[in-house]
């Protein structure tokens, strides 16, 4: 049940605006160092993982990894992408409790 509100939640977030989808979009937002979520799907590389962690290193960006794939995901956010993130706090709160808030 958590799951399917964490996908609900992704699916409000892109409708609304908020949502940073793609490696390069979620580097130039995690370079900017402010504070934001960023949510990488199950199947995303540790290489790539690393790679942001790097560019984030000093920056307010919290990491999660999801509990789905790609392909899960682009089901709720009609995106492709594997790594995913907002800077919108409501967003990044109600995430981070797994969407038990709705």
């Amino acid at each position: 049940m958590v799951q399917s509100k964490v996908l609900t939640l992704l699916g409000f977030c892109k409708k609304a605006g908020k949502l940073v989808a793609g490696t390069e979009k979620v580097t130039e937002l995690v370079k900017k160092g402010g504070n934001c979520l960023v949510m990488l799907s199950s199947d995303i590389s540790a290489k790539t993982e690393k790679e942001l962690k790097y560019h984030a290193s000093g920056g307010g960006a919290v990491f999660i990894r999801l509990d789905f794939d790609r392909e899960t995901v682009a089901h709720a956010t009609k995106t492709t992408a594997g790594v995913l993130a907002t800077a919108d706090e409501g967003f990044c709160k109600a995430i981070l409790q797994g969407g038990n808030n709705l």
